[in-house]
């Protein structure tokens, strides 16, 4: 079945996707510095697009930065006063994001705070909130990181979860796997949030069998 969504996922960025070649350099340069192939996919970087540009974002807080392929996918959406924060753990990954967002011109509107996301969400203070939130790191923390993101958010904030089927393992109540144990937290924290409301979708594609959660928040 891999074979096939990977197929029908290149079938449809090909048809659908323009030819962008400081993308395609951001993925070489990635490769080249070592860096783990887990970017997002062109679809799926598309998708957060639009999802940018539907909810009009002017402020944006990403958790989980690896080498800026998502990041700039998103900043390519804001307006010419908008801002991008970016949480990067590793530092050899903010290096590579830094370069690539300067070469993508796009360095103007992004910040890349480097460290431990965590802490970095404590020490932000008191900010405007913002209007998107794309969660994409460590899945272990994810329950901690949905705390963070309700506390910078506003009544129509958008909060994305990636990575939450997991291989479908997301149903295992009994699993040791502390990424899926993570999510499965986050999930209930989701749906036990009046303040939300919230859907999932599936994927399947060059990136596997995956998903993502899309929550609204309605309230604070």
């Amino acid at each position: 079945m891999q074979q096939k969504w990977s197929a029908v996922d290149e079938y449809l960025a090909q048809k659908l996707i323009p030819k962008d070649e400081v993308l395609e350099q951001v993925l070489a340069n990635n490769q080249r510095a070592g860096l783990p192939a887990i970017d997002v996919s062109p679809m799926q970087g598309q998708l957060l697009a639009l999802l940018v540009r539907m909810v009009r974002a002017k402020r944006i807080l990403e958790i989980g930065t690896l080498g800026g392929y998502s990041t700039l996918w998103m900043a390519r959406e804001l307006p010419i006063n908008g801002e991008l924060l970016t949480l990067e753990a590793e530092p050899l990954h903010a290096t590579i994001a830094r370069e690539n967002l300067h070469l993508a011109g796009v360095a103007n509107l992004v910040t890349v705070a480097e460290g431990p996301a965590l802490q970095t969400l404590e020490n932000l203070g008191e900010r405007p909130p913002f209007d998107l939130i794309f969660i994409d790191a460590d899945k272990p923390n994810n329950p901690s990181y949905l705390k963070w993101a309700l506390h910078y958010s506003r009544p129509g904030t958008l909060i994305i979860g990636d990575n939450v089927v997991r291989n479908g393992e997301v149903t295992n109540p009994t699993t040791t796997d502390a990424s899926v144990q993570g999510v499965r937290k986050f999930i209930d924290m989701l749906s036990d949030d009046p303040r939300l409301t919230v859907t999932a979708m599936q994927t399947v594609g060059v990136k596997g069998w995956d998903g993502f959660t899309l929550a609204w928040v309605n309230a604070i």
